[in-house]
């Protein structure tokens, strides 16, 4: 008896997770692109895009039930480029490599920190991908690259279109901070909220609490007023909030017992 038929549609849906990876890379390249014709704006929402895509292909994996390992390691390489050289390369287009303004050795800090910051992702990544299954889903280890990468591409964003005084070259020192941060917080050691539930076990391990649902309408009509500087609004405060509770946390295991 001739044995019967494979069926052909679960192929089909294991490419569909892998087109929303390929179009977030795509963004990323596109960023790089937009940034050495000097468009930054587009350079910048293109990395958004991509954080986005990079969201829509995970769910879109585990909602049709086609995860692979081919999945996780493309989109993993995906990740290291719009999430590490793309706004590696934004940055120093944009501001970075005005550096070489104030002489030849601190030019070339410009484009060293702009590798750094790559190569920080690249380890931030390589780290997580050893880490899953094993870490406490409530919380990132280190500033997650798409957060990262938010954080710098709504700095250029907030400059870049033109609505404030300031250019990339005269804040070039500004980017040079932001840029050191980032790539510093991704491989630190401090935690970062993850907003993926409590990590509890039951029916109740992936609710949020009720003000964070409260506060997403808030945020939208803030969106909706200015759009780059409330990016960078909450990229610099979810940036801090990590540092600022690892100290609250050390502060506290330092207090006697009363």
């Amino acid at each position: 008896m001739d044995p019967l038929p494979q069926p052909t549609r679960a192929r089909g849906m294991y490419l569909l997770p892998n087109l929303f990876t390929t179009a977030g890379l795509f963004s990323g390249f596109y960023a790089i692109i937009a940034a050495s014709n000097g468009e930054f704006v587009s350079a910048a929402i293109a990395v958004f895009v991509a954080a986005l895509m990079d969201g829509v292909d995970g769910r879109v994996a585990r909602l049709t039930g086609t995860s692979s390992e081919f999945g996780v390691q493309y989109d993993s390489l995906a990740d290291l480029v719009s999430f590490g050289m793309a706004p590696a390369l934004v940055m120093y287009h944009w501001s970075l490599s005005a550096l070489k303004l104030d002489g030849e050795i601190i030019g070339r800090v410009g484009w060293a920190v702009a590798f750094l910051y790559a190569a920080c992702a690249a380890l931030r990544l390589a780290r997580f991908n050893t880490q899953v299954g094993t870490v406490d889903k409530r919380w990132f280890v280190g500033l997650a690259s798409p957060a990262a990468a938010g954080l710098m591409m709504s700095f250029v964003w907030a400059f870049a279109d033109g609505k404030l005084e300031w250019t990339g070259e005269q804040l070039r020192y500004v980017a040079l901070g932001v840029t050191i941060v980032a790539a510093l917080l991704m491989v630190s050691r401090i935690r970062f909220w993850s907003f993926k539930g409590s990590g509890k076990g039951g029916a109740k391990a992936d609710r949020i609490p009720f003000l964070l649902v409260v506060l997403v309408p808030v945020v939208i009509a803030v969106l909706v007023i200015d759009l780059p500087r409330t990016l960078c609004a909450i990229g610099v405060l979810y940036a801090l909030s990590g540092p600022v509770m690892w100290a609250l946390q050390r502060r506290g295991r330092r207090e006697p017992a009363a």
